[in-house]
């Protein structure tokens, strides 16, 4: 994984200035729009579910958190309350007609808002979750992200840029994820248990590129990061 030069332009996350979705990640109370289900509801799919249900959808998407970091090790390690995958922005009404048996609704400081079908979601929206009217449970967070499809830009500073080839892996059926040490910066924000195990467990198995790239980011996103250290 190549380690890029550093910008002069300081990113919005070092500066603590990027809301980052759903009321648990920023710590605002959640809000939900007359008949919005409770957020806590939670039964996701299994990333096969969603490799099946998007196999026809010929644009870019890949699986990210927690779940990527287990694909990448090849078997489950750990439950997951959810389940995240990225698309571009303006593939976004694309996944959501692949998703049209889902209720949608758009999530930003902790505001539930349903999303209408064949509506689009304001340019400040990066998340949308879908709800499975028939089971009364979530199922999957679709998380919008910057860049390019043959370019992955980094959401949370988009001077961190390589070739999607670079930072997206597939598992031996087909489905795609964020490699590691990318899901592990964006993890570092917010060092929850999770997150702090899902480093510990990941650290043995980096390369030594990856090591270097993410020591790079975390030193530019968050200074003095623990992680960066153990790296």
């Amino acid at each position: 994984m190549p380690v890029m030069p550093d910008s002069a332009n300081l990113c919005p996350e070092a500066s603590g200035n990027r809301s980052d979705g759903a009321g648990a990640a920023s710590g605002t109370a959640p809000r939900r729009s007359a008949g919005a289900p409770p957020e806590d509801d939670w039964s996701p799919w299994h990333p096969g579910e969603l490799a099946r249900r998007l196999e026809t959808v010929a644009r870019p998407w890949c699986v990210v958190g927690g779940w990527a970091l287990d694909l990448w090790h090849g078997h489950q390690t750990r439950d997951h309350e959810d389940l995240e995958f990225t698309v571009l922005r303006e593939d976004v009404g694309v996944f959501c007609q692949a998703l049209a048996d889902m209720t949608l609704y758009t999530v930003a400081d902790g505001r539930f808002e349903h999303l209408p079908e064949g509506g689009e979601p304001p340019s400040h929206i990066l998340q949308i979750w879908c709800f499975d009217v028939r089971a009364a449970r979530w199922r999957v967070d679709l998380m919008i992200e910057p860049g390019e499809p043959d370019v992955w830009v980094c959401r949370r500073c988009p001077t961190i840029r390589h070739p999607r080839a670079a930072m997206v892996a597939s598992t031996p059926d087909g489905i795609p994820y964020l490699r590691p040490a990318a899901v592990l910066l964006f993890k570092a924000k917010h060092r929850r248990d999770k997150d702090e195990a899902d480093f510990e467990r990941a650290l043995p198995h980096l390369t030594g590129g990856e090591r270097r790239w993410l020591q790079a980011n975390l030193d530019r996103l968050h200074p003095g990061h623990p992680w960066a250290q153990a790296l």
